[in-house]
């Protein structure tokens, strides 16, 4: 680390402080993702960190939500684990066609939450360091007007900006039909440069080659032209979400 950037991370600290709050139980790599997602702004930084843990200590008093706060969601099997890509990265894949929208949002946001902090832990190596990324693959084949859920989308991204920020290394949308185009393009209005910059739309067969390339086929299913098979989330055990 630089000194300008132990520095930053120093006022960062102040300013938490400042704040009414503390840095204590985070690591410089949970911080440092605060700073980055705040262009290196310590104050808007130390902001951004107080409003998570906030937002934490109410949305998830105990630390994580459980399977059985989220089994309607979950029965749906539309979300899979697939263990970690060529950058030791966890692989989330979302299955479109299995999604409907959400009656009941607070439910929902629950859902996201259940399956952002799962997909992140699967990537710990014994504990948290706290810059650990994941991959997301968005695959719409097969969906129809009913399975589409701006909203949902909108939801999911906002939660990754506000709450997760610098944890999405990659977004590959695989299958999307013409009439999704338009939607995309309403839900990419509510996306921060630094997300949009992270999405990667595959529409070729050559960027199809790269997906995998860079996903990796161990953990890629053979559908998508890997060797793996699909890993419902229920199905992954991770004994360190439960600590």
């Amino acid at each position: 680390m630089d000194k300008n950037q132990e520095l930053k991370l120093t006022q960062m600290k102040n300013f938490v402080q400042k704040l009414g709050s503390t840095t204590e139980k985070y690591g410089d790599p949970t911080l440092e993702r605060f700073l980055i997602a705040r262009s290196m702004d310590p104050n808007k930084a130390a902001k951004m960190f107080v409003s998570w843990q906030k937002w934490r200590a109410s949305f998830v008093p105990s630390g994580f939500i459980p399977d059985s706060e989220v089994i309607d969601q979950l029965e749906a099997k539309k979300i899979y684990l697939q263990g970690l890509s060529k950058d030791e990265f966890p692989v989330m894949i979302i299955k479109a066609n299995k999604h409907y929208p959400a009656k009941d949002q607070p439910q929902f946001k629950k859902f996201v939450v259940h399956l952002l902090d799962k997909v992140i832990a699967s990537g710990f190596k014994g504990k948290e360091i706290g810059n650990e990324k994941l991959i997301g693959v968005l695959d719409l084949h097969q969906i129809c007007y009913k399975n589409v859920d701006a909203r949902g989308l909108i939801t999911g991204f906002q939660f990754l900006q506000a709450y997760y920020p610098e944890r999405l290394a990659k977004l590959y949308i695989l299958n999307m039909p013409w009439f999704f185009v338009s939607i995309w393009k309403m839900v990419s209005r509510f996306l921060e440069k630094a997300t949009l910059e992270k999405v990667v739309i595959v529409s070729n067969e050559e960027e199809k080659n790269q997906f995998i390339r860079e996903v990796g086929e161990e953990v890629l299913p053979e559908e998508f032209g890997g060797k793996a098979k699909l890993i419902a989330i229920q199905d992954v055990v991770l004994p360190s979400l439960e600590d």
